[in-house]
């Protein structure tokens, strides 16, 4: 599996988020531009001891990403998605692929993919979760579909 964060801004959410890939064998990318320095100490304490661990891609940006992998592997992440992730058949090559803290993914992607569109269910009077929360949600949902390949 891989986990895609396009444009992350807070930095112990991607230490976290970097620590549930590192021990589910989950591959972590980050498009770039960061809102943080890769060796931010708020990043590194999230993380722990983990970052050995942690199979790291960097990507200079979004469209460059896109380019590099089939659209049919994206599952894109949003409050305003299609389906539930719990409809959703997850494969062990695909990406899930969150958006910024503070504004999601592109309305221009999400509107060229609708039916890679997939959301967390929630209360509507609320705005979301945490990124690092809704990450382990849905991407257990996926190792759970694949039996968790590698884990104990």
């Amino acid at each position: 599996m891989h986990v895609v964060l396009v444009e992350p801004e807070i930095p112990p959410n991607t230490g976290n988020i970097s620590r549930t890939c590192a021990v589910t064998g989950t591959e972590l990318h980050l498009v770039e531009p960061l809102g943080f320095s890769i060796d931010d100490r708020q990043l590194k304490r999230a993380g722990l001891d983990y970052w050995p661990f942690l199979k790291l891609h960097i990507h200079e940006n979004l469209h460059g990403f896109l380019q590099t992998v089939a659209t049919e592997n994206f599952w894109f992440l949003t409050a305003y998605g299609k389906r539930s992730y719990a409809e959703i058949n997850y494969r062990p090559d695909d990406f899930l692929v969150f958006g910024k803290e503070t504004a999601g993914l592109p309305k221009e992607l999400l509107a060229a993919y609708p039916e890679r569109t997939v959301r967390i269910p929630m209360g509507s009077e609320l705005r979301s979760l945490n990124l690092s929360n809704s990450v382990a949600i849905v991407l257990y949902e996926a190792l759970r579909q694949q039996g968790f390949p590698g884990l104990s």
